[in-house]
């Protein structure tokens, strides 16, 4: 087993060009799978919005994401951090791709110029009622969806999901995930705009949320009428997510930054 020193953690900014951008997320790499208990504790402990822990399973490596309350299923700006710290400490061979067992099935992440190129399952959202998410949100709706995790809602402009200002309590109260707000762009940088809130995991507003791409990203390819597209979530450290739609896959792209590496001080039962 792992001794005390032999479990690396690092903090990680994922979907960022410079520190303190972006998303920042934790990532514990410990020999074996450790207990769940003592994952969530790790991650209550950190209190990012997700903390990974990844260590080596076969040809690949298993993985689970945790927010401070709860794992999830899926999670992309943790999974690009894990990528990128397998890559910087030596675990993986640079060009090599990192492959990762999930709650969600088998993701990829590959390298690409000084970019980071993740393979995840599309998870288009599906018309459904808007109940009482326009009085939750206090803004009018123009379309609501909901896919196995999230509702996702479009609203009628750019500068509408910049002043959203949800009744966060009521929020934590849906049986989903969270809830992404998006609109077109009002920016010739990106193609469409999103932010995403999830209360009931512990996160008021998350940064920059890969998996909530992997609905955006087919939702928006049917409205603008290509694959390939740019979004940005406009949350007060933002970031940018570069999406393609590959069939029932979406390719979604962006930069890390290691802010900081060391080693836990307290290691798993029975390590």
């Amino acid at each position: 087993m792992p001794s005390r020193a032999d479990i690396p953690i690092l903090q990680i900014d994922a979907f960022a060009d410079a520190p303190f951008t972006g998303n920042p997320a934790a990532v514990c790499l410990p020999g074996t799978e450790p207990p769940a208990g003592w994952m969530q504790q790790v991650a209550a402990e950190l209190n990012l919005s997700e903390t990974a822990f990844a260590w080596p399973s076969g040809d690949s490596f298993g993985l689970r994401w945790f927010t401070p309350v709860a794992e999830v299923d899926l999670c992309g700006h943790a999974t690009l951090a894990t990528a990128h710290a397998l890559w910087g400490t030596g675990r993986l061979a640079k060009g090599e791709p990192a492959r990762f067992t999930t709650r969600s099935g088998e993701l990829t992440a590959s390298q690409a110029g000084e970019a980071i190129q993740l393979d995840f399952p599309a998870e288009p959202g599906e018309a459904c009622p808007v109940g009482g998410l326009a009085g939750a949100l206090g803004s009018e709706i123009v379309w609501c969806g909901k896919n196995r995790m999230d509702f996702m809602v479009q609203l009628p402009s750019a500068e509408a999901v910049r002043r959203c200002a949800p009744d966060l309590p009521r929020l934590a109260k849906l049986e989903t995930r969270g809830v992404i707000v998006t609109a077109g762009a009002d920016d010739d940088r990106f193609d469409f705009i999103s932010r995403f809130f999830c209360p009931a995991l512990g996160i008021d507003e998350d940064p920059v949320t890969g998996s909530a791409h992997c609905c955006l990203a087919p939702f928006w390819a049917e409205r603008l009428g290509r694959d390939t597209l740019v979004g940005f979530q406009a949350s007060k450290r933002g970031g940018f997510v570069r999406c393609t739609l590959a069939g029932d896959r979406v390719l979604l792209g962006g930069r890390a930054v290691t802010i900081f590496s060391g080693m836990m001080s307290v290691p798993p039962p029975g390590a």
